[in-house]
């Protein structure tokens, strides 16, 4: 998109491109152009952009409220056209068929920031100097003369960042203009504030802190910082040791007392956790719990002592030993209960015959093996067996 200002008195031109016609690329133009002009005209003419003109109904015009806060900023009157009335603006509109013929046709570039780079030294000088009809006067020369006419600029510009509301949830990234930027941890639930060129997170939450920086990508990808991913994969490693301790702590509350004592022996907790867990599983909270507080009144803070103690209970009781089960590392599958059903149950699949005149299950009569008699008919099984092994031996008969 090719956003052109022109001043009325002077002519002197503003041309700059950005990649869409969005709203924040409506209002950087404006800004630019200001500060190119250093000054404000006191009234900007407008054609029925949805950027300015959001409903007309004759002489009833209802601006676009963000282009009304721009207005107000830098104190200029938004005057749009008349419907279909391009010699309202003609200035603009030779303005524009100019810079297609005398600028941009078989013109290379770059990117869009070289292409800007051309655009404003062919505005500055690069572009005809003349104006009037006599063509007697300079641009430079007359906008010198019309600048102090024009509204001075305020002390600080007006904001054009995208402000979007963002969702960072368990991996580290923001997604924004169908990208994915990698951020802190800290950063749930943020806020993203872009320029075309750079993108700004900052959290919704109370506690102030300065916010994370990243350049913004005009292709779809995923830009990944490694600081970020490092950051990530401490977090969930921390997570799941945690999660693993809080668990043996609800199961054996003296677990806790056992990491502790086991944390000044120089007793590498990891194992220890490992081994506590496989013991859960295969004895249960309550042997655990007794083990472990047997353990530390002897003060063996390892887990041979623990497997020590349990298996000595599980002996005192007569108790055989447990048989492992590995199953896959899947929540579901443990949380899964298997209930024994009553052997009746299976009965009910098998259907029974009915009597139709009496609606009662037919029941077989017992049959007695010695009083049997074996058919011997031509249609019976045995002749037919009899007959195929002799077509097999004399097949022309």
């Amino acid at each position: 998109m090719a956003f052109v200002m022109v001043l009325s008195y002077s002519r002197h031109l503003f041309l700059r491109f950005y990649l869409g016609a969005a709203m924040d690329n409506f209002l950087r133009g404006h800004v630019a152009a200001f500060e190119h002009f250093q000054g404000v005209g006191r009234t900007l003419l407008y054609d029925n952009l949805k950027s300015a003109v959001l409903e007309r109904r004759d002489a009833a015009i209802r601006f676009h409220p963000t282009l009304l806060d721009l207005a107000a900023h830098y104190r200029f009157q938004p005057q749009p056209v008349a419907v279909a009335r391009g010699n309202e603006k003609g200035r603009v509109e030779r303005a524009i068929r100019y810079v297609r013929d005398a600028f941009f046709a078989a013109r290379t570039f770059r990117d869009i920031d070289d292409l800007n780079a051309q655009a404003l030294a062919w505005c500055q000088g690069g572009r005809r100097t003349v104006v009037s009809r006599d063509r007697t006067q300079r641009i430079a020369c007359v906008f010198a003369a019309e600048q102090p006419y024009l509204i001075a600029l305020p002390a600080n510009p007006f904001p054009t960042e995208e402000r979007v509301e963002v969702s960072v949830g368990k991996t580290p990234y923001a997604r924004f203009d169908r990208n994915d930027y990698s951020v802190p941890l800290r950063w749930y639930g943020a806020r993203s504030r872009s320029t075309p060129r750079s993108m700004a997170c900052v959290s919704s939450t109370a506690q102030p802190s300065s916010p994370a920086t990243g350049a913004v990508s005009t292709a779809t990808s995923r830009s990944r910082t490694p600081a970020h991913i490092a950051a990530l994969v401490a977090h969930k490693a921390a997570a799941r040791t945690h999660r693993a301790q809080d668990r043996l702590q609800h199961a054996a509350p003296s677990t806790q007392a056992l990491f502790l004592r086991a944390a000044t022996h120089g007793v590498q907790l990891g194992a220890l956790t490992r081994g506590l867990l496989a013991l859960l599983d295969s004895h249960g909270s309550h042997a655990l719990e007794a083990a472990i507080a047997a353990a530390l009144r002897e003060d063996r803070a390892h887990l041979g002592a623990v497997r020590h103690f349990i298996d000595q209970h599980a002996h005192a009781r007569q108790q055989e030993p447990p048989l492992a089960v590995h199953l896959p590392d899947d929540p579901r599958l443990r949380a899964l209960s298997v209930r024994n059903h009553p052997l009746s149950d299976y009965e009910h699949l098998t259907p029974q015959p009915v009597d139709a005149s009496h609606n009662e299950p037919l029941t077989p009569e017992p049959t007695d093996a010695s009083n049997t008699t074996e058919d011997r008919g031509p249609h019976s099984a045995t002749n037919r067996c009899q007959r195929s092994r002799r077509r097999q031996r004399h097949p022309h008969r």
